[in-house]
């Protein structure tokens, strides 16, 4: 317990001179800033020694084959703002950190806040203006526009990854979203099609939105999910979704269609 109280009382002492005079937000959060950065640059100081096999000034380090050599500046963008850290090298140059990798540039929540408002529906523009506003982080269109490509291109590869040849059971049923649509966010019908296949395992098979519900559209869906390998549903599930009858006519062989099975929630497994 005496410990205890010696450790808390010692931490208390280390964070008041850390504190200063800091007394405003905008003093606190630089406080906090120069935190991360220390931290940040020991945690990359302890990758280096991990990867060299010893310690700064460890006489093992001795014609080793290689040794440390200095380190490189980087600024990294993230909610704290910009921040200027120091990484280290190795004299090879095969140290790869993992902490703040060879190139990168800004913290990962960063792309996860501009995801976020960009789902929302706000433009690249809107973007900009909220982070540099919330965070004083200037952030380039360009940037924005990089990290949504790469979630657009991930997007891509699921909506067209192969599919299994056989289901027992596909459930369509129809969720409404705030989308932006020309200019203006409102509420859109996303279209989703839940396959259970021949081993009890669930998957969603895709996502659409259509303007219009009618048979082109779900002819089109069916031909989709045809190109990508599906053979044959033994039974489809619905709950009032317009035109999809008339649409699986156009495709041998066609599941039956059973209406009465109204979706209130995902099936359990």
């Amino acid at each position: 317990m005496r410990k205890q109280k010696r450790d808390t009382r010692e931490s208390d002492e280390a964070l008041d001179r850390l504190m200063g005079n800091a007394r405003t937000y905008e003093e606190v959060q630089g406080v906090i800033a120069q935190l991360t950065k220390a931290v940040v640059e020991r945690a990359l100081r302890g990758e280096l020694t991990a990867h060299l096999g010893y310690t700064k000034h460890d006489p093992v380090g001795a014609n080793s084959g290689n040794s440390r050599n200095g380190t490189t500046k980087k600024t990294l963008k993230g909610s704290f703002g910009e921040m200027e850290i120091e990484t280290p090298r190795d004299r090879n140059g095969d140290f790869e950190p993992q902490l703040v990798k060879k190139g990168q540039r800004r913290w990962p929540q960063l792309d996860g806040q501009i995801l976020s408002l960009y789902a929302r529906g706000l433009t690249t523009r809107e973007i900009q203006g909220h982070l540099e506003e919330i965070y004083h982080t200037e952030v380039s269109p360009a940037l924005i526009s990089e990290v949504t490509d790469e979630v657009t291109d991930m997007v891509r590869a699921w909506q067209n990854r192969a599919l299994e040849p056989f289901y027992g059971v596909v459930y369509l049923d129809a969720l409404y979203v705030k989308m932006r649509h020309e200019g203006r966010v409102e509420n859109r019908a996303v279209y989703v099609a839940l396959g259970i296949d021949l081993e009890g395992r669930k998957d969603v098979l895709g996502l659409w939105t259509s303007a219009n519900e009618g048979a082109k559209f779900w002819l089109g869906v069916l031909t989709e999910l045809r190109n990508r390998g599906v053979k044959d549903m033994y039974l489809t599930c619905v709950d009032g979704l317009k035109g999809l009858t008339s649409g699986r006519h156009q495709h041998r062989p066609c599941p039956r269609i059973s209406p009465t099975v109204r979706l209130r929630s995902w099936p359990r497994q």
